[in-house]
């Protein structure tokens, strides 16, 4: 950083510095514990010298704190992937059951969107179809922030929910499913080939809010993918140009997460193991009626507090995967 040039690139430069940045935090952090292991040892040595109910209990709460601490520092470790730094992209895709499912799909957008403010994560969102009545047919965001990656991957799958409709006059149960897809953002340094021959490049008028330039021109890109079928769109900019610039990113990450997924299952086809995927391979369940719960069936971690969930407290369910995926590697 103190070279006379480090400026020249502006992009690469803050990358360093945001790598810098993070590897200060983490040292910091290491360095909190230790000190307040250090504190808390010191504290035991004096109690058992002279017991004192006051001290005791000063102690317990220090004991606590570092605890909580270090499991949060533990969580962090947890993400050494390749790209678990990197922004997120979400994307949300309701299934089968109209208004019902659109619905529980804006519901989903809702919790991400609480769980990255509590993060102190940006998000921004690249595309956006409303329902026919009701919430949405489909939505991509883009999380930005270090690690917001790492920490969403464990929510890409199908999610379901059981609940009594707000829209059935009957007020009968319903299932409704939405599909959730997390890619990390990739930057200029990942080389994934795409040839222009296999793509299919539509513009038209965005459908969403945005003023009056964004919806009288066709500034909106769709691009769809021809050998794979993968269709990326993005219409939050006023230019077609940087619409499709971020489309671009789009299919790059989509394309690179097909590689990831291809080879997961082959390594799961080495191990014997099989996963279907589909509807009935769901990863968590949000039951509503007649008893409240929200469990994930990949690690059997489950909240009863079902609105918290709502709000955005994902934090059990993502530590509880990281720590299966851990286990996976070492077996």
């Amino acid at each position: 950083m103190a070279e006379p040039n480090f400026w020249d690139d502006a992009t690469k430069a803050q990358k360093v510095i945001d790598s810098n940045n993070a590897n200060k935090a983490i040292y910091e952090k290491f360095m909190q514990l230790s000190e307040s292991y250090d504190e808390i040892e010191v504290m035991f040595e004096l109690l058992l010298e002279e017991p004192d109910a006051q001290l005791e209990a000063e102690l317990t709460q220090h004991i606590d704190s570092l605890q909580k601490n270090l499991e949060t520092y533990e969580l962090q470790m947890l993400l050494d992937e390749p790209y678990d730094h990197n922004n997120a992209i979400l994307e949300l895709h309701p299934g089968a059951g109209g208004t019902e499912s659109q619905d529980w799909g804006s519901m989903l957008l809702r919790m991400y969107t609480r769980w990255a403010e509590q993060h102190q994560f940006q998000v921004e969102t690249l595309d956006y179809q409303a329902g026919d009545e009701a919430g949405i047919k489909s939505v991509t965001l883009l999380i930005k922030g270090y690690n917001a990656y790492g920490y969403l991957k464990s929510e890409k799958g199908v999610h379901r929910l059981v609940r009594i409709s707000p829209f059935d006059s009957a007020k009968r149960r319903h299932t409704s499913f939405c599909s959730v897809d997390i890619m990390p953002e990739l930057d200029d340094t990942i080389d994934i080939e795409i040839s222009p021959d296999e793509l299919k490049i539509d513009t038209f008028r965005a459908s969403g809010a945005g003023g009056q330039h964004i919806n009288k021109t066709e500034s909106a890109v769709r691009i769809t993918h021809l050998p794979t079928g993968i269709v990326v769109s993005c219409q939050t900019q006023r230019s077609q140009l940087k619409n499709r610039e971020q489309a671009m990113n789009m299919l790059k990450a989509k394309l690179y997460q097909l590689e990831l997924e291809k080879q997961e299952q082959e390594a799961l086809a080495l191990r014997g193991d099989q996963m279907e995927i589909g509807w009935g391979s769901q990863i968590r369940s949000y039951v509503f009626h007649p008893y409240s719960m929200v469990k994930d069936h990949r690690t059997n971690f489950e909240t009863g507090n079902v609105q918290a969930v709502m709000d955005g407290d994902l934090d059990g369910f993502i530590d509880a995967y990281l720590k299966y995926r851990l286990n996976q590697k070492s077996e």
